[in-house]
């Protein structure tokens, strides 16, 4: 699972997710985009579990562009713990995204073969989502 090596500290704050992406809102390497449409957090195991969902439905013959990374860490205290004490212990790591985002790229697949592995990787991400092309599809 994706996680970063090293982070200058290890608690950050939860930040907020208003407004649209400033940047990677478009389809760069592929062919093919999986785009956010809401704002939201993405966990490091929704990210690997849409991946190996593209992976399965694209096989051998195209190439996956995973265009996050989670590198906000979340963290979590332990159940029925009182107030106080500090911020709890990090559990796991998260990608924010905004409106506009493209997160997996395809290419060397056509478009209905991406459109069923974007789906499919779109039911293992708690955000909606939908596919946009580098050309308009004809």
């Amino acid at each position: 699972m994706l996680s970063p090596k090293r982070t200058k500290f290890r608690k950050r704050h939860k930040g907020r997710t208003n407004g649209r992406a400033k940047g990677g809102n478009e389809v760069s390497f592929g062919d093919f985009g999986l785009q956010v449409l809401e704002p939201g957090w993405i966990t490091a195991r929704q990210i690997e579990a849409a991946r190996v969902a593209i992976s399965r439905a694209v096989k051998k013959s195209g190439k996956i562009y995973i265009r996050l990374f989670p590198d906000k860490s979340i963290t979590k205290k332990p159940a029925e713990t009182r107030m106080g004490t500090g911020k709890g212990a990090v559990e796991g790591w998260v990608a924010v995204v905004k409106p506009g985002r493209v997160i997996f790229e395809v290419e060397g697949v056509d478009a209905t073969t991406a459109a069923a592995a974007f789906l499919r990787a779109h039911h293992k991400l708690p955000l909606k989502t939908h596919m946009i092309s580098r050309e308009p599809v004809l």
